[in-house]
Formats: C-alpha cells, sequence, structure tokens
C-alpha cells in the first residue's frame, strides 16, 4: 500500500455543551493541522499516489468551507457536536467527495484524516474508498 500525506492547517470556533467537555462547553477558539493521507494499493502510470498540488488543492477546498467559521453555526453542523473526531470524519468524507471527479482519486484506496489540535493531542478518522 502507497500513501501520500499533505497537511494544512485551519482555525475555527465552536463549543461543545456537554459536561464531559469542561471548560470546551463554552464557545472558544481552535486551530488545527489537518493531514490528510491518500492511499492506493498500486502507483499511477506516473509512479506516484496523487499529484501533490492536487491533494493540496482538494484540501484546500474542503478546509475553505470550514476556516475561519463558527461551527455552531455551520449547517452540516446543526445539531452535531464538533469534536476533533467527527471533524476528522467530515474533512475525510469531504475529500471523498471531491475525488469522485477526479481520475486519479477514482483509484485510490482510502483516505485518512488527522487533525493536530496541538503536538500532543490528535485524533484520526480513516475511511476506506469502496470503489467498484
Amino acid at each position: 500500500m502507497f500513501s501520500l500525506t499533505v497537511r494544512r492547517h485551519f482555525m475555527i470556533a465552536h463549543s461543545l455543551p456537554r459536561e464531559v467537555f469542561g471548560p470546551a462547553r463554552a464557545l472558544h477558539g481552535a486551530t488545527f493541522v489537518a493531514e490528510v493521507t491518500f492511499r492506493r494499493r498500486t502507483l499511477n502510470d506516473d509512479a506516484i499516489v496523487l499529484d501533490i498540488g492536487a491533494a493540496g488543492g482538494i484540501i484546500e477546498e474542503v478546509l475553505a468551507g470550514l476556516n475561519y467559521r463558527n461551527l455552531d453555526e455551520h449547517a452540516d453542523f446543526t445539531g452535531k457536536l464538533s469534536t476533533t473526531e467527527a471533524l476528522a470524519q467530515y474533512i475525510a468524507e469531504a475529500v471523498a467527495v471531491e475525488l469522485r471527479d477526479d481520475n486519479d482519486g477514482r483509484e485510490l484506496s482510502g483516505v485518512d484524516v488527522t487533525l493536530r489540535e496541538n503536538p500532543d493531542a490528535w485524533a484520526s478518522y480513516a475511511l476506506d474508498l469502496a470503489r467498484g
């Protein structure tokens, strides 16, 4: 299995209104480093997983809808908790949608997203892409 990882950062505001989240129940900001890994069983004809520039463009497009936004007011998070884990899943699924129209993207076997809140804490989500 081959992989390519590209990372970008983005900033959001949100609240996590449940007791378990302690002080994060209140509205607060977070800066994330998003690491998106594209997985492929075999390299393409150009001996790559995916063009790095194209991968970065896909990530930037997905993150543009989140960056500098209050997720408490974001339509896609209405009635949902915007935890780091939930955000990782959201980003992976949005990247997968973008890949459907890309020739190389259709050959990928998976997308993994790791969101780093700081150097000591992160969460990940792995999405297998069923291609048929």
